[in-house]
């Protein structure tokens, strides 16, 4: 089985790529070098792969990577006041938390409705 890039499977991609980023502070502040020297070697890894994954596009395929980077940081922003109406309400905001979480949650609901929208296109 031939699996192909997609320029969602890119989009994806660097949205892995922010989650790390955003999760890069904790680590600092909480002094994990352990950790964030095995997270750095995630990122460059991703990385790599994502500067690959983009030459494996076609020309009309990397047309429509803007569009999808436009939704994905809509959908961080959306993530992250979800988690902050969430940590006003339960606990207080905490910035790092905030930052990481959102982020995630965000690339979480890109990639759920990436998914949820292929799926009604094949049926």
């Amino acid at each position: 089985m031939t699996t192909t890039m997609t320029p969602e499977r890119l989009s994806v991609m660097v949205g892995v790529l922010l989650a790390i980023l955003a999760t890069l502070p904790r680590y600092l502040a909480y002094g994990n070098q352990g950790r964030l020297t095995l997270i750095l070697i995630a990122f460059a890894a991703i990385a790599v792969v994502a500067v690959f994954a983009w030459r494996m596009l076609t020309v009309e395929a990397r047309r429509r990577v803007p569009r999808l980077l436009a939704r994905l940081a809509l959908m961080v922003l959306l993530g992250l006041l979800l988690v902050a109406l969430w940590q006003v309400f339960t606990s207080g905001l905490n910035e790092l938390l905030l930052l990481s979480h959102g982020v995630t949650l965000g690339l979480l609901i890109h990639a759920l409705g990436m998914g949820l929208q292929q799926r009604n296109a094949w049926h």
